[in-house]
């Protein structure tokens, strides 16, 4: 099977020839990976067995997707927000409507001129077209999106407040993101719409349920409504317990769920998998925080063997991948056990990436 054919099959609930895997890497696991395969850190995601192709069109890009060598290094994105390298990672610096009043936030503009710029990320996937899984991430769609714009604090102020004024600008906010997933939807042919906002904790959801469900809930529909009109399945990501929130997912017609973290009270991958598993296709559920850095092989073989029988026990509707991003002080040998179990040995990725050193010769 095609990495196309594997991922539509499981979503469908038919047989596949082996599970399909989206894996998430750490920048430093990648590079851990890249040293030990002998590849380019960008051709890491292939020899480890990702189904799926995707690039980020929206404000993820801004956090991710541009990659400064040195710490301290910054740079401001399209919608005005200042971000900064620091552990490794790029941190938010300034936020443009942190403090604002009534009138800034009205005037504020959303960079339309820019959907051009941002989806030519897409163009970067034509070579993988034909084979792969295609995906366009425009998260974060909203709670984090305003989170980003406002600062965390501000943000929640507005929400709870309800300020006829920032119901508004929500609608702009959403206004703005249902044209760029209509616009690269138009524009490419895609297999699914990838969403999210982190609206989860550790502990539990970072807002209260009732408030996302007046606020966010209607908002995040249009969204969604992009793909759903396009027959295209609709994944949406959010970290941490969001359990309170999955059923209403559901009912705006949310198909794949991302990333199950398992470490989160009622995130428990196959309590979720017998209550929604006749709607949902889950992807994720390896735990990152306990089992891959600090477990032994074994454990990490015989749980991820536990996980994938449990998820695939109706025929399918599971995709591999960890709870969060496979973090660098995960030994080598949890990776592969995790793999093993999966149907991809070692071997298998040894000889991928000997196949992709002969195009660099």
């Amino acid at each position: 099977m095609t990495s196309k054919e594997r991922v539509k099959a499981a979503i469908e609930r038919r047989p596949v020839d082996r599970l399909p895997i989206f894996m998430w890497f750490h920048p430093e696991t990648t590079a851990i990976l890249a040293e030990t395969l002998e590849i380019p850190a960008s051709e890491v995601g292939v020899a480890m067995g990702n189904d799926v192709c995707q690039k980020w069109v929206g404000n993820n890009f801004a956090m991710e997707g541009i990659v400064h060598e040195n710490e301290g290094d910054t740079h401001t994105d399209y919608w005005g927000i200042k971000w900064g390298r620091y552990g490794g990672f790029n941190q938010i610096m300034h936020y443009p409507l942190e403090g604002k009043g009534e009138k800034e936030i009205a005037e504020y503009r959303f960079p339309y001129d820019r959907i051009d710029d941002l989806l030519r990320n897409m163009d970067e996937l034509e070579p993988f077209r034909q084979e792969y899984f295609i995906g366009c991430d425009v998260s974060p769609c909203i709670f984090e999106f305003l989170c980003r714009l406002f600062g965390m604090n501000d943000a929640m102020l507005h929400m709870a407040i309800q300020e006829p004024g920032f119901l508004d600008f929500v609608h702009r906010a959403v206004d703005f993101n249902v044209r760029l997933a209509e616009t690269a939807c138009e524009r490419y042919a895609l297999d699914w719409l990838w969403t999210g906002d982190d609206v989860g904790g550790q502990q539990g959801m970072m807002l209260d349920p009732a408030m996302w469900r007046e606020v966010l809930k209607p908002q995040l529909k249009r969204i969604f409504d992009v793909g759903k009109k396009r027959g295209l399945p609709v994944a949406y990501h959010s970290c941490g317990g969001i359990r309170p929130i999955i059923g209403d997912l559901i009912e705006i017609g949310l198909d794949v769920l991302n990333p199950i973290q398992c470490d989160c009270p009622g995130m428990d991958a196959l309590e979720l998998k017998k209550e929604f598993g006749r709607e949902l296709t889950f992807m994720g559920g390896v735990d990152t925080i306990g089992l891959l850095p600090n477990g032994t092989a074994d454990e990490v073989r015989k749980a991820t063997r536990r996980l994938i029988d449990g998820m695939t026990g109706d025929g399918g509707g599971y995709i591999l991948a960890a709870s969060h991003t496979v973090p660098p002080e995960t030994p080598l040998e949890n990776i592969f056990a995790m793999y093993h179990e999966a149907g991809l040995t070692r071997e298998m990725i040894f000889d991928a990436a000997a196949d992709i050193r002969k195009k660099y010769r």
